[in-house]
């Protein structure tokens, strides 16, 4: 009798984890050949150039942001906003400013800056570095 009730139990479970699956495969699938006039969703959202070049140097292949080891994390449009500002510093030659941006446990936006936690780019302690902020911030608004 209970060896009836661990075989039945056993394909229940093996029944319940193939429909999960299926049902997982189903949601997952992209028509990569119908006719559209837009996009599909999943095409909407090209990462900067700024994030594709820093991808490309580190040989990781292109991806929606760029995160390397030892950076805090943040989501993925601060990663690429934080590509486009590293991006314009390390232009100027006399930048002095390591920059990383983070995910506060609250989930709002951390920026670092040598080191130093800022809450928000009005308490950056440098005008300059608050317009490259700014700019970086627009660029990425007109690349979306």
């Amino acid at each position: 009798m209970l060896t009836a009730v661990l075989i039945l139990g056993g394909i229940v479970i093996l029944i319940s984890v193939g429909l999960l699956a299926l049902m997982f495969m189903k949601s997952n699938e992209v028509n990569l050949t119908g006719k559209t006039e837009d996009k599909p969703e999943w095409m909407k959202s090209n990462p900067p150039k700024e994030t594709v070049n820093a991808t490309r140097v580190e040989n990781e292949g292109v991806t929606l942001f760029d995160h390397d080891a030892g950076e805090r994390i943040a989501s993925p449009f601060a990663e690429q906003i934080e590509d486009i500002l590293r991006a314009k510093l390390e232009s100027d030659p006399f930048n002095k400013f390591d920059i990383d941006f983070g995910s506060a446990p609250d989930g709002s936006l951390e920026i670092w800056v040598n080191g130093s936690m800022y809450p928000s780019m009005d308490d950056l302690p440098d005008e300059g570095l608050k317009n490259a902020f700014r700019n970086a911030v627009k660029e990425w608004e007109r690349v979306k």
